[in-house]
């Protein structure tokens, strides 16, 4: 059984989490609540702990396949030895997509029988100005 830590953040506070030769995965392909207005008012003060982001980011086309790419790079990690995995989970601002992939992973790492740590790292900080949104 091997331990996974698994850390969500966000790029934008300019803070990565540091740890030697950790799985990243980048979460920046999926859809953010923030950057749609059908959804921003409904979404964007919650967090990827909610099941209505989760579920939205999980509705990004291809977003189940990126969740299984992510699962078989740890699995890899397994398969070859590896007892301590850290796994880095970004997006920008650390409060919605990292956070829904994070949990996911580590759901299913569980399941897998794996002893599993989780840290949201800047669930609880401010919205960081969008790189993508203009202003509505």
């Amino acid at each position: 059984m091997a331990t996974i830590r698994i850390t969500s953040y966000g790029t934008g506070h300019h803070n990565n989490p540091t740890a030697p030769d950790p799985v990243v995965i980048d979460t920046t392909v999926l859809h953010n609540p923030p950057d749609d207005p059908t959804v921003r008012t409904a979404l964007t003060q919650l967090t990827g702990l909610h099941p209505d982001v989760a579920a939205y980011v999980l509705a990004t086309p291809g977003a189940h396949d990126f969740l299984d790419t992510a699962v078989t790079a740890i699995g890899d990690r397994i398969t070859r030895g590896e007892q301590h995995i850290d796994v880095h989970v970004h997006c920008y601002g650390g409060r919605h997509r990292s956070v829904a992939i994070a949990e996911l992973l580590a759901l299913a790492m569980h399941v897998r029988g794996h002893h599993v740590d989780i840290t949201h790292r800047h669930i609880s900080r401010p919205l960081l100005p969008s790189r993508t949104r203009h202003a509505a």
